[in-house]
């Protein structure tokens, strides 16, 4: 089994430095309406960052194997919070967008269907306490 060790410093005020397994750390602020400077990402949109991410390093090799790359690729997630505390997504939409010349739909639709239900480990973790939907659309150029 496999695990992953993450470090959180407090730097001052609302500012926190993560490392990662990568070698590459990360900075966390809070906005200023919270007492922060906003000089970093907030936690809850990295959690979404770290889901399009993850679905997004599948598909993107998912694709390539297949020989049904695109030009452009990118992932939008809109995600509902609770209004009471401990505040946290509970309704979260992907939308997957393609953008090429002869996009091969049936392909994008087996990348996106595998990251989704099989591959994506955050999309699992987010399933556990969200809904979560997701659609694919294609822009030919």
């Amino acid at each position: 089994m496999a695990t992953n060790i993450v470090t959180t410093t407090w730097k001052e005020n609302m500012q926190f430095e993560s490392d990662n397994p990568s070698g590459i750390n990360l900075f966390m602020d809070a906005g200023e309406e919270s007492g922060g400077k906003g000089e970093g990402y907030r936690p809850k949109a990295l959690m979404l960052a770290s889901l399009a991410g993850c679905s997004g390093l599948d598909i993107v090799s998912l694709l390539k194997k297949m020989r049904a790359e695109a030009a452009d690729f990118k992932i939008e997630i809109t995600a509902e919070l609770t209004d009471e505390h401990p505040k946290f997504y509970n309704k979260v939409k992907v939308d997957y967008h393609f953008t090429g010349n002869n996009l091969k739909e049936d392909k994008i639709k087996k990348a996106v269907d595998l990251s989704v239900d099989k591959y994506c480990g955050v999309m699992e973790m987010f399933r556990q306490f969200a809904e979560v939907e997701t659609e694919i659309f294609l822009h030919e150029l």
